[in-house]
């Protein structure tokens, strides 16, 4: 592995940094750097401008629109917007179903849901956690049957901890198609399903900082067209199992920790605490945690490079920069103090923020630690990465 960038990613990357410091709009910027509420407009405005210059979809191939850049470029990037104040891609159409499309969708599914997803005029749903069945996905209970005419599946269950779908139009869902299998993973399917069908239901899921961006989806004989059947009948743990691996290795959140350690050092002087040594110490610590971190997702990088499948090295990614990610806020909240105790959801929207009754750069602190609070869970809780982390290591035994 070579722990130096080439000159071309390093011109790769001042390329991307002038970017977002020229096209990125203000009032995105000023609510990402104070950690305000972004609404789906926001998201919807950056990601349109990103799918401008070709550059939304990273991970996608070239022949559907993807830029085709190396690991390393989509490593920059993603640093790169972050630290340029920019919003994370979180559409799930983008990051999850879009890659299990080019991998096992038809040439009919490419054709009828990519473009929209590059254009954002449709967001999806992630439909896999279930009451009783988050981090183990095996033991998923919505059933999924076909009719005698083989023509729809009519699919009831319950899905909860549903990322943003009040601002969806459709869902991709893990659903049990074979209850009788001999593994409860040989019986799962992949379906793609409309969120406007007649017996689907949304409800929003108050969270601890007073969001709602998390749902739960009530299905009742919600009829699906069979076409909708992303790859096999019955096959649909091995693809949830490939989106997974991609997610956990992008909720690591590099540039996201050095953001919020700068915005932890720019407090700190801002507080008078900026010759604190006990304060500097632990910044320090997160400094050595952050660089084994990063070259951790380097070494994987090198692996893609080489065409090796990410492995148990994504569970680590995600376990430690989930961890890290959530001791940085709680240090921020630290830092503020008692000026982080007034809370105001009102005010934690930029137009809103003159209302706050603290320093406008405080307002969300609390919220934004209490909001961290999910990264360890989410993507499969990182008590669950532990263990396969500790099988695949044992099994090498």
């Amino acid at each position: 592995m070579k722990l130096q960038f080439s000159a071309a990613d390093e011109a790769f990357r001042l390329e991307v940094r002038a970017f977002v410091k020229d096209k990125l709009p203000a009032d995105i910027r000023r609510k990402v750097e104070l950690g305000l509420r972004l609404e789906h407009a926001d998201y919807v405005t950056w990601f349109r401008i990103l799918e401008a210059r070709g550059w939304l979809t990273p991970g996608w191939p070239v022949e559907h629109g993807g830029p085709g850049w190396s690991h390393v470029q989509r490593y920059i990037f993603d640093e790169e917007t972050l630290l340029g104040g920019a919003p994370r891609i979180i559409a799930s159409g983008i990051q999850m179903l879009g890659p299990v499309l080019h991998a096992f969708g038809t040439e009919e599914q490419k054709r009828q849901y990519l473009p929209d997803i590059r254009q954002s005029n449709t967001w999806w749903a992630q439909g896999f956690s279930e009451p009783g069945a988050g981090s183990d996905l095996a033991t998923v209970r919505t059933t999924a049957v076909l009719e005698p005419d083989g023509k729809h599946f009519v699919v009831n269950g319950h899905k909860v901890w549903t990322s943003y779908a009040h601002w969806c139009s459709m869902m991709f869902a893990l659903v049990r198609t074979d209850p009788h299998a001999s593994k409860p993973q040989e019986g799962i399917s992949f379906l793609l399903i409309d969120m406007a069908s007649p017996g689907l239901t949304v409800r929003p899921i108050r969270m601890l900082e007073g969001g709602t961006d998390l749902n739960e989806c009530y299905l009742d004989n919600v009829r699906v067209p069979v076409d909708n059947l992303v790859g096999e009948l019955h096959k649909g743990w091995s693809y949830g199992k490939y989106l997974l691996g991609h997610e956990r290795t992008g909720i690591a959140g590099i540039g996201s920790c050095k953001q919020q350690l700068a915005r932890a050092r720019q407090l700190a002087q801002q507080q008078g605490l900026g010759d604190d040594p006990v304060l500097q110490a632990r910044l320090a610590q997160f400094d050595v945690e952050l660089m084994a971190l990063e070259f951790t997702a380097l070494r994987l990088l090198s692996d893609h490079q080489q065409s090796r499948t990410p492995g148990v090295e994504a569970s680590m990614l995600k376990v430690r920069g989930t961890e890290l990610r959530q001791a940085i806020f709680e240090a921020l909240v630290d830092i503020a103090g008692p000026d982080a105790v007034p809370f105001s959801l009102e005010a934690q929207s930029l137009e809103h923020l003159d209302e706050a009754v603290t320093d406008p750069t405080l307002v969300a602190l609390a919220a934004n630690c209490l909001d961290a609070r999910k990264l360890t869970i989410y993507g499969g809780t990182n008590e669950v990465q532990r263990n396969l982390i500790a099988r695949a290591t044992l099994d090498a035994f």
